[in-house]
């Protein structure tokens, strides 16, 4: 009998924490805030570290019916009051930039007081977390990129309550002997933990031992395995539609490898495309016969 498809995606060990389901277990709740303030501290640097924090709602309505209302992977405060917006983006999204500036209006907004109010603003930092890079020119250049609003004439800072943090991941290519820093180490982890069957001797610290003890797939409930099997095959239906996407402009030259003969590991092993996607092709060039 063929093993059901669903036991072979989980064969791994820990859980993939660029699935909405990994990235929200390990981040997105209460019991683990710990893990996202100490993963942030790292991250911001802050003059001040963040001491606690807590968790609002994700989903924010427009101001009318008629807006377009916004949903937050994590949406959470510190003591100081200051906002912080951190966004999981498996993939490239044209205008992403864009939408993070329209996120970052919603906790700008809700700030406003009725009646008599100075303007006087709490910081709002918007962290993404990308299985991507922005441009290509940027490939193996900034893993942190940190925007905010400045001069152009002199450079300065124009206003410090907005704040913009990307984490280019695949820009991230340190192994464990080259780790160097805790915020490296969270990087290195956070790559890579569903690839690991042990925990690294590197990554040995209480945080990120804890980090793995939430991450073992063998200690959910079957509820909760069905769950991150619906995550994961999400996550693997984006990536590879755009490992599609990114051959499409070279479909008439692997179609003419099909006419030509050629079988799916050598096309595979030419062009990096994947077998599904292969298969596509050819169901593709035979519907058109």
């Amino acid at each position: 009998m063929q093993e059901p498809e669903n036991t072979i995606e989980i064969k791994q060990k820990f859980i993939n924490p660029f699935t909405d389901f990994g990235f929200k277990k390990i981040f997105g709740s209460e019991p683990n805030k710990d893990l996202l303030i100490d993963f942030l501290n790292e991250l911001l640097k802050t003059k001040e570290k963040i001491k606690n924090l807590t968790y609002k709602k994700t989903e924010h309505p427009g101001s009318t019916e008629a807006d377009r209302k916004a949903i937050f992977d994590l949406y959470c405060e510190n003591e100081k009051g200051e906002k912080f917006i951190v966004e999981l983006q498996k993939v490239k999204q044209q205008f992403f930039k864009d939408r993070s500036l329209y996120y970052a209006t919603f906790p700008i907004q809700e700030q406003a007081i009725k009646g008599e109010w100075n303007y006087e603003l709490k910081a709002v930092y918007c962290i993404g977390i990308l299985d991507f890079v922005f441009d290509d020119k940027d490939k193996d250049r900034l893993v942190v990129d940190e925007i905010g609003l400045i001069s152009k004439k002199t450079g300065k800072v124009f206003n410090d309550k907005l704040n913009f943090v990307y984490v280019q991941m695949p820009n991230f290519t340190k192994t464990e002997d080259e780790l160097e820093t805790h915020e490296e180490k969270w990087f290195y982890l956070l790559k890579n933990l569903h690839k690991f069957d042990r925990i690294p001797s590197k990554l040995q610290d209480k945080i990120f031992k804890k980090v793995f003890k939430i991450a073992e797939i063998a200690k959910y409930s079957a509820d909760e395995k069905q769950q991150y099997i619906d995550s994961l095959k999400y996550y693997l239906d984006l990536k590879n539609s755009l490992d599609y996407a990114k051959y499409e402009g070279k479909i008439e030259i692997i179609i003419e490898m099909i006419k030509e003969g050629m079988n799916n590991e050598l096309i595979n092993r030419l062009t990096k495309l994947s077998f599904e996607n292969i298969d596509k092709i050819r169901i593709e060039l035979n519907d058109k016969r």
